[in-house]
């Protein structure tokens, strides 16, 4: 499974403007719905919000991965963005995310799900490859890194 065939250069924000973690899910969630991948935006928001009440999804170093399974896509879906000053995720370690992804995928599947939240978290233990991320200026840089370099 590569990454990159999940995340189109559309669905990137190289500099995410939200405040809150609810407004950068929301502005993930866009860059999907703008690329025409959400059948139902609604219900897709409302999977991810309940999911992130249950627990949170901010994990450690940087990085937080908000996801659900839901009946708004019929695919696996992904999106990422930047947040160089962080947002507060209520991460594992207390430090604001700076990176995020968000993984949205039908509620009848799992293995492509639990797949793409361990290749996430496992490629970005790796300090040099959080900080290459977060040194990346465009959509277009993010996803050549993505790219190349998850596995």
């Amino acid at each position: 499974m590569r990454l990159a065939d999940y995340l189109p250069v559309e669905q990137i924000a190289p500099h995410l403007e939200g405040k809150t973690k609810f407004e950068v899910i929301e502005e993930l969630l866009d860059l999907i719905d703008q690329n025409g991948k959400l059948v139902d935006r609604e219900i897709a928001l409302q999977d991810v919000l309940a999911r992130e009440g249950y627990l949170s999804t901010g994990l450690e170093n940087g990085l937080a991965i908000p996801h659900a399974k839901t009946d708004g896509v019929n695919e696996l879906v992904i999106s990422f963005g930047l947040k160089p000053e962080g947002v507060d995720f209520e991460s594992l370690d207390g430090k604001p995310a700076k990176l995020i992804f968000l993984v949205l995928s039908p509620r009848d599947t799992s293995g492509p799900h639990i797949q793409t939240l361990a290749i996430i978290s496992r490629n970005l233990k790796n300090a040099e490859m959080r900080e290459s991320l977060l040194n990346a200026n465009s959509a277009e840089q993010i996803y050549q890194i993505i790219s190349d370099q998850f596995k």
